[in-house]
């Protein structure tokens, strides 16, 4: 069944054009300095059609909850996915969503100098001006209370979101929501995957935060469970505008 994304539009751009583009299970929110709906159409299939092509020949890849070792004749998607599972310790497709924003994002900065590429709650972000990104965490009485603030200089940069308790994606914690920070969104993306897989209860956030903040790479972690926070890193979060 198809979960209604509604926390996409907490926070409007009103100097950027905003689009979305679906393929499959890829179901991407861009917005631009203008529309640029077909070129984005083009990269979603130039970067997923190698994937899917590996994947069919690879069942492993897709399966796997382990970290994998990628042939040196594969797709550079794939390379880079495998790369980051061995770096976190997660199966490469706990890096998909990322990886996926980061590509697109990538290409369509060739036609305009901001881009923010949203894949179901994970981001690719490159801006020329302060931005906020708003937090939901399901049930948390933090959902939409709270934003993290991005500056230009701090992109390009990957926002990538976990939780137990919204969307389809797989993790075995039962944190509401897991954000990592990184220049590499499938390096974020794996990182919060990790992370939230180790919160099964609040007493969980200080460890779980520690296992991972020695990651070369890795700007910041934000935890959230129900009531309580935990924080690591170069991240400001700030009340979001109601």
């Amino acid at each position: 069944m198809y979960e209604p994304r509604f926390y996409r539009y907490w926070i409007k751009d009103s100097d950027l054009v905003s689009f979305n583009v679906a393929v499959k299970q890829t179901d991407l929110y861009i917005r631009a300095r203008c529309n640029l709906k077909d070129k984005a159409f083009k990269s979603v299939l130039k970067h997923r059609t190698p994937l899917e092509k590996y994947i069919e020949h690879h069942p492993l890849f897709f399966t796997t909850l382990e970290p994998y070792q990628a042939e040196a004749k594969a797709p550079a998607i794939v390379k880079e996915m495998s790369r980051v599972s061995q770096v976190v310790g997660v199966g490469p497709m706990a890096s998909v969503a990322g990886a996926i924003a980061e590509a697109v994002g990538k290409d369509l900065l060739q036609f305009s100098p901001e881009v923010i590429v949203e894949n179901g709650g994970d981001i690719f972000l490159k801006t020329s001006k302060k931005r906020l990104v708003g937090i939901y965490a399901g049930q948390s009485p933090f959902t939409g209370k709270l934003a993290l603030e991005i500056k230009p200089r701090e992109t390009p940069l990957g926002i990538c979101t976990s939780s137990a308790s919204i969307g389809h994606s797989l993790s075995l914690g039962s944190a509401d929501a897991v954000i990592a920070l990184s220049p590499s969104a499938p390096l974020a993306d794996a990182v919060a995957t990790a992370v939230g897989n180790m919160i099964k209860n609040t007493d969980d956030i200080p460890r779980a935060i520690k296992e991972f903040q020695e990651t070369e790479g890795l700007h910041s972690i934000v935890v959230i469970k129900g009531e309580k926070l935990g924080i690591w890193g170069k991240v400001k979060i700030v009340p979001l505008p109601q």
